[in-house]
């Protein structure tokens, strides 16, 4: 995974004026129903915000792919979820994902569309909230709403950490490979919120709500 990253990012430092279509498909990849587990879109993603606030990449290009991206991997999801209904948990190739889904369908009951808009932010749950939003039919209008928003938000928020690593390094005098690790290591304070955050939203408000929970997840 570490030798893709590294080739990926080699290659759009290279080829600049794909750098905002590659961004794009990992993006929609990283936000897709499950694949999203499989794709190294965050750290690169990251180390993009450092070549461009190093002035190597335009921002623009990249920033709005990315968002577009994000927002139709969520869509995809969502569609699939809609259309399949319930019998998407049973499918053979989500059998190793099913507590995962229980999570997701625990935090979207409680939050609904706050659950949308927060879970891209929250790695457990960002490639099966969409889903559960379709299973559960909420509203096109209302997913969509929240799927824009948060998107609209979690590239920037993504790239920033990268973005002002780059910009250092003329400051600096560091090379450009000191962008990828250095953005690595800001990005971990939010990615810890992030941990943090999903086990308060999901965790039972009572002992009789946990019980319950675990016997549904036994159940599947």
């Amino acid at each position: 995974m570490a030798d893709l990253s590294s080739w990926l990012l080699d290659v759009i430092a290279r080829h600049a004026g794909w750098s905002g279509p590659i961004i794009g498909l990992l993006a929609f990849l990283e936000s897709l129903l499950i694949v999203g587990l499989f794709v190294p879109a965050i750290a690169l993603m990251v180390a993009v915000g450092g070549l461009m606030g190093a002035g190597i990449l335009d921002p623009a290009p990249i920033i709005a792919f990315a968002i577009m991206g994000a927002i139709l991997g969520d869509w995809v999801s969502y569609a699939v979820g809609r259309r399949m209904g319930p019998a998407i948990y049973r499918q053979r190739w989500l059998r190793n994902h099913r507590i995962a889904f229980a999570r997701a369908r625990l935090f979207f009951r409680r939050y609904g569309f706050a659950s949308v808009l927060l879970g891209r932010f929250l790695g457990p749950v960002r490639s099966t909230v969409p889903v559960v939003a379709g299973v559960l039919l909420m509203p096109q209008s209302r997913f969509q709403a929240a799927n824009i928003l948060s998107a609209l938000l979690w590239v920037p928020a993504l790239m920033a950490p990268g973005y002002f690593a780059g910009s250092r390094v003329a400051t600096w005098g560091a090379s450009i490979e000191t962008i990828v690790p250095l953005a690595m290591a800001l990005l971990l304070l939010p990615v810890a919120a992030g941990a943090v955050a999903i086990r308060l939203f999901s965790r039972p408000r009572h002992r009789g709500r946990a019980l319950e929970r675990r016997e549904k997840v036994e159940r599947l």
